[in-house]
């Protein structure tokens, strides 16, 4: 008679502690796991849990717009959510609850998913035996893909806390919410449909479906059964609905039932159910031809850079800034601020100072302004990665220009006192801040197409971190870019060195255009690569009218009305030539280009892995200075090649000069944000790459051939 007033006893008191002491109030949810994409918190139906009494949980996902999550059977790409449960005091726990998913089209695929908010119920199940007074831990460490049109692996470990008593304690809402979301899972058909050949493609025959269902989608939890993005055709026979399937080209029936989930509207309301269906027999065991690999592709967690801490990527990230100062693609904006310093060798050293302290500024400014750009869009989904700007064939041209210009200004065809990039003679006055501060901004822009040892990896790790410590790893990469100037200001004694200003000053000058004219070629090459000739042409436009618009303004300088005329034809020039640059640059469907390379796709690496031939795949563009170096100094040697012939390696090249969300998504799944990453695949069906470091020798190739050949044991980590 005593354990009814116990009980009640027990509910008062955990009440009580729940009103006076409000973290306990929120017992039935978890801390949450936050990132930009995913929100997941781990949901109780119980404040306090019963010996013996089942109940249940559910994995909260709060999806951002755009973005999805993967069910059972993901589709044509992905990963289904994963729960890896520890449980105390002997409990257990059930499988996932599948919600009824949706087609997500992701030209070309279809994945099967989730958007919007999502809740995966699951059972707990509490041993007679536990033991009122101590406490039920819920531990579930959860790992989810999200995908947009890039993908995130994802995980957190969530747990709960949960009293065990004599009697359960409900938490209402979060009972409702479970609830809600058990309610709306698939119902059990009360039929038993049939699956048949019909021809190359299947037939599903459901006898019991309501004549008035529209809008029916049939998803098989087997991921090898159907082509998940081809029309499922839909029509009546016998009274029975009858569902035409097209064959996944890696079909495959190991059983005789399958089983799935149908949903269809009926009345302007949504249903679902979940069906099995008897096998025919003759496609028991049946695969379709080797021949045609599977769409499916799986998602690795990055590789490299994965185990990075914080402290390690700022390292990383600060030395690559460094040695960045040395990659050709920025040698000629660092000629400017060298000649800078040259002439202010006998100025004040406040001067000096000041001038390394604007130059970090713009390097600071220029560097978190990209990053933030980078780490913003890939939380909305975009990826654009370290170099994304130079994928715009305009701006290409744009940068050309303002080299070719740079280039004009220094052999003396004209004079800028407060030039963008800070030269002239204008550069130890006031005009000269800005100056010092613009060649900072420049240097960074020019250092995008390069990427120097260490910072793969370091960039890879920031666009994956939350946006302040991403932009803490950016900081780190700008600081180790300036570096080397900053501390040449600070350093007077080694700029009185110098000569004094003279006649070799001149020299100098003019000498430092003809490194400016060789960028401008080369980001004019860059654009006939992004464009073709349109982009060459539009390129050759774009620096003719800079030319006219510079001459015009200085030979009507001063004169009155003449000079409000010549500034009107100036900005209608430089009009045009924009509209036509925007016009005529339009980026071209990017090809492999060597004629011992072939295009790359991940189902071109899966099939050649099918066959057993090794993979190297070369992630490049046209406008990476350490890709087409690393191509001259290693790729393209008669070694190399001699050494694929004989490996039967296959060479696919990856090529990014112009936006292409596959090869974004590739460098995703490899921690990568940028051009150059080098990959070999050993033959053999699944068998992951090998990631190559972003400076090459052929030696490092052809060793790496052998081993993806298997001709060649590895005997250290990567």
């Amino acid at each position: 008679m005593a354990y009814p007033l116990t009980r009640q006893l027990w509910r008062q008191a955990l009440l009580a502690l729940a009103l006076l002491a409000p973290g306990l109030a929120q017992a039935a949810e978890s801390a949450a796991v936050t990132s930009p994409r995913v929100t997941a918190t781990l949901l109780s139906s119980r404040d306090a849990v019963a010996p013996g009494e089942r109940f249940q949980v559910a994995l909260v996902q709060k999806i951002a717009p755009g973005w999805h999550t993967y069910w059972a059977n993901p589709g044509d790409s992905g990963e289904p959510t994963r729960i890896a449960w520890t449980l105390s005091q002997g409990a257990t726990a059930g499988e996932i609850q599948w919600p009824a998913p949706k087609a997500i089209p992701v030209e070309p695929l279809v994945n099967f998913g989730f958007e919007g908010t999502v809740l995966l119920p699951v059972e707990i199940v509490v041993p007679p035996e536990a033991k009122i007074g101590e406490r039920l831990t819920l531990q579930a460490a959860a790992t989810w893909l999200v995908c947009e049109k890039i993908c995130i692996p994802e995980e957190g470990t969530l747990t709960l806390d949960l009293p065990v008593a004599p009697a359960a304690i409900v938490a209402e809402a979060a009972q409702s919410r479970i609830e809600a979301a058990r309610a709306a899972l698939p119902a059990p058909a009360g039929f038993r449909g049939r699956l048949a050949a019909e021809g190359e493609a299947l037939v599903l025959t459901l006898p019991g479906l309501p004549a008035a269902a529209t809008e029916l989608r049939v998803f098989p939890l087997s991921d090898t059964l159907i082509d998940h993005a081809a029309a499922q055709e839909v029509r009546t026979s016998d009274g029975a609905t009858v569902v035409r399937l097209a064959r996944s080209s890696a079909f495959k029936i190991a059983a005789g039932e399958i089983a799935g989930v149908l949903t269809y509207r009926e009345g302007g309301l949504s249903q679902a159910l979940t069906f099995a269906a008897d096998v025919e027999p003759a496609l028991v065991g049946a695969a379709s031809a080797p021949a045609a690999p599977p769409a499916t592709v799986r998602i690795p967690l990055p590789a490299e850079g994965a185990d990075l801490t914080l402290w390690a990527a700022l390292l990383f990230a600060f030395a690559g800034g460094l040695i960045l100062n040395l990659m050709p693609c920025v040698l000629p904006v660092l000629f400017i601020k060298a000649l800078g310093f040259a002439q202010l060798a006998q100025a004040s050293r406040s001067q000096v100072r000041e001038q390394g302290l604007l130059f970090l500024s713009g390097v600071l400014v220029t560097f978190m302004a990209l990053a933030a750009m980078v780490i913003a869009l890939g939380a909305l989904g975009t990826s654009v990665g370290w170099g994304f700007q130079l994928q715009s064939p305009p701006l290409v041209i744009a940068l050309a220009v303002v080299m070719t210009l740079i280039g004009l200004n220094l052999l003396g065809a004209f004079e800028i006192g407060t030039s963008a990039a800070g030269v002239g003679h204008g550069l130890a006055s006031r005009g000269g801040r800005l100056g010092a501060f613009m060649t900072g901004v420049l240097a960074v822009v020019v250092a995008t197409p390069c990427t120097a040892p260490f910072m793969g990896a370091a960039i890879g790790y920031a666009v994956t971190q939350p946006p302040l410590l991403g932009l803490s790893v950016f900081l780190s990469l700008a600081l180790g870019f300036a570096l080397p100037v900053v501390a040449l200001s600070f350093a007077p004694g080694l700029l009185r060195l110098l000569p004094k200003p003279g006649r070799w000053m001149l020299i100098l000058k003019q000498a430092f255009a003809f490194p400016m004219f060789a960028t401008a070629i080369w980001l004019i090459w860059v654009a006939s690569v992004q464009a073709g000739p349109g982009g060459v042409l539009a390129a050759l436009v774009a620096v003719l009218a800079a030319g006219f618009v510079v001459w015009l303004v200085g030979v009507t300088r001063g004169s009155g009305r003449g000079r409000l005329a010549s500034s009107l034809v100036a900005v209608l020039v430089a009009c045009g030539a924009g509209w036509f640059v925007v016009q005529s640059a339009v980026p071209e469907v990017a090809q492999a280009r060597a004629g011992d390379t072939q295009a790359w796709s991940p189902e071109r690496v899966v099939a050649l892995q099918a066959e057993g031939r090794p993979v190297f795949v070369n992630f490049t563009a046209a406008w990476c200075i350490t890709c087409l170096a690393n191509e001259r100094v290693a790729l393209s040697r008669q070694e190399v090649k001699d050494a694929f012939a004989e490996l039967k390696v296959v060479y696919l090249k990856a090529d990014w000069t112009n936006r292409d969300s596959r090869i974004a998504f590739a460098l995703a799944e490899q921690g990568r944000a940028g051009v150059p990453l080098y990959l070999f695949y050993p033959g053999g069906k699944g068998g992951q790459p090998e990631i190559l470091p972003q400076l090459l020798t052929p030696d490092m190739v052809v060793s790496a051939a052998r081993r993806a050949a298997g001709k060649e044991v590895r005997t250290a980590a990567r």
